[in-house]
């Protein structure tokens, strides 16, 4: 399943037979073998060589043709009758004297080769078969994994809880990649909650621990990681181990699960994890359906509650990360929350989307914890590969508050505020229609908020050439309505400055006492 730096270790896993009556091309053979870091036991007589393999395992077989007192296709004719895993290499002195092709189709013979002084035939033919050997002995590995989630699928019928489901699928996990530590984070997409915005989380391993443990044990690297592989839907390798969404046959991505896997690239097993993971999504959404009719659901209410308030309190201390960054900037995401919310009361918009303008004007900057402080802090012109780096900020963002559901209608507004109504912005160059009200809303306060502040490249612009700037790039950047209800609401801006201030004063009580 993975390449590690012990190679020399994992060939001497498998076990080669040789099988030849000829002492000096055992010796030989044997003696190639080693140097390449295999363990052979060596049989010049084919009948014991028969005896051997029913009473032990081995993975390869070296044999010779012409023997005596029975031929090589006599010797494997018997052992298919009991073994039809070990792989076969035909040995012959000439190839005239090797059996027909239909001969060693029937028997299942995987290879052939002849007998020279020369060996580089040889071991190539015996590392391919070692390569074969391997990748069957993943696909069995899978074929296993999968049939035990299978196998799990009745149990949810029997009114298990949720949280010994999601371990019975990370355990059936972890001897698939030789792992002893996983996580998995899940919501639930049956809809039957009176929240369908609810996610668990289960670990074993290192990561059997209670909510608030795991979420401190959580960088913001790894979070950023675990929301671009749900919103991608494809899986990403950690320096420790690798993040697998979890998407269900409706295409629904419902979560991760992370699988600590050490050093080491992970290869051909990769697409077998992917459907053992799609079988898992299946299982979990299952789950949810039983469970959640059938059983109490305080238990799972307040395990999401506290995950919920605690990864709520690594977002906001990420933000005031942020913040504390750059003193230019300082108080930037609490002014543009309150400017967002006081818009989306006074253009009389739902009580919920106004919730929404506040925490997404909160959050729509937290993707710049991954940018360098020398970037942040440039008092000159940012060269463009610099410029290129501060547009990543948004999709940092974005994946960051994607690792959990409950953030679902903030994350299109932090990933899009620099997006422009004509199509000219960033990330995606989204326009018009594609943007929706709260993003627009938030990209009119942003601008203006800056426009409004000392910056280290430049002095703040002062009101009027603020709201001037935001009346020239309506209908191109800005959304005209938008700007229009911002422009009527801060007519009497001295009185609405002055509510922003105790706002102000608020959150920078809550960073001091952070």
């Amino acid at each position: 399943m993975r390449r590690s730096k012990r190679e020399g270790a994992e060939k001497s896993e498998y076990k080669i037979i040789l099988v030849d009556d000829d002492q000096g091309i055992i010796d030989s053979l044997s003696s190639v073998l080693h140097r390449q870091g295999y363990i052979t036991t060596c049989i010049t007589n084919p009948l014991e060589a028969i005896k051997l393999l029913r009473e032990d395992h081995f993975d390869l077989m070296v044999l010779d043709f012409l023997m005596s007192p029975i031929h090589g296709d006599q010797v494997v004719e018997e052992i298919r009758k009991f073994d039809n895993e070990l792989y076969i290499l035909l040995l012959t002195g000439h190839k005239d004297l090797a059996p027909p092709l239909d001969t060693i189709k029937k028997l299942d013979i995987q290879g052939y080769c002849e007998k020279s002084d020369r060996f580089d035939q040889f071991i190539l033919l015996v590392e391919s078969g070692i390569k074969s050997i391997s990748q069957m002995r993943t696909i069995k590995k899978f074929s296993e994994g999968l049939n035990s989630i299978l196998q799990a699928v009745p149990s949810i019928y029997q009114l298990q809880p949720i949280g010994d489901i999601l371990e019975q699928i990370l355990r059936e996990l972890l001897p698939l990649l030789d792992s002893t530590s996983a996580f998995i984070l899940v919501d639930n997409y049956a809809g039957l909650s009176d929240d369908p915005d609810k996610s668990i989380f289960k670990g074993i391993g290192k990561y059997h621990k209670d909510v608030e443990s795991f979420v401190d044990y959580l960088g913001h690297e790894m979070i950023e990681k675990i929301g671009s592989a749900r919103v991608n839907k494809t899986e990403i390798t950690t320096d420790d181990g690798l993040i697998v969404p979890l998407v269900n046959e409706y295409s629904n991505s419902m979560g991760v699960i992370y699988v600590e896997t050490g050093q080491g690239e992970i290869d051909d097993g990769l697409n077998l994890l992917k459907i053992y993971c799609s079988q898992a999504a299946s299982s979990i959404n299952n789950a949810f359906l039983h469970s959640l009719v059938n059983e109490k659901n305080d238990e799972l209410s307040r395990t999401y509650d506290m995950l919920r308030g605690r990864y709520m309190d690594t977002i906001e201390a990420l933000r005031l990360v942020v913040d504390a960054k750059d003193i230019y900037t300082r108080g930037h995401s609490d002014r543009v929350s309150y400017y967002a919310m006081k818009l989306g009361e006074y253009m009389g918009l739902d009580k919920k989307v106004v919730e929404t303008l506040r925490i997404g004007g909160l959050f729509h900057d937290v993707g710049k914890i991954g940018t360098s402080d020398d970037i942040l802090a440039k008092s000159g012109k940012l060269t463009a590969p610099e410029y290129e780096l501060i547009k990543q900020h948004p999709t940092k963002g974005a994946h960051i508050l994607s690792a959990l559901s409950m953030f679902q209608d903030i994350v299109p507004i932090v990933k899009y505020h620099h997006e422009y109504l004509d199509g000219t912005g960033y990330p995606d160059g989204l326009k018009g229609d594609q943007l929706n009200l709260e993003t627009r809303i938030i990209s009119v306060v942003d601008a203006f908020d800056a426009m409004m502040s000392d910056r280290q490249y430049r002095q703040k612009l002062g009101l009027d050439v603020a709201r001037q700037q935001l009346t020239l790039n309506s209908g191109t950047q800005f959304d005209e309505n938008v700007v229009k209800n911002f422009l009527a609401m801060t007519e009497s801006f001295d009185e609405f400055y002055e509510n922003l201030r105790e706002y102000e004063q608020a959150s920078l009580n809550k960073m001091l006492h952070s």
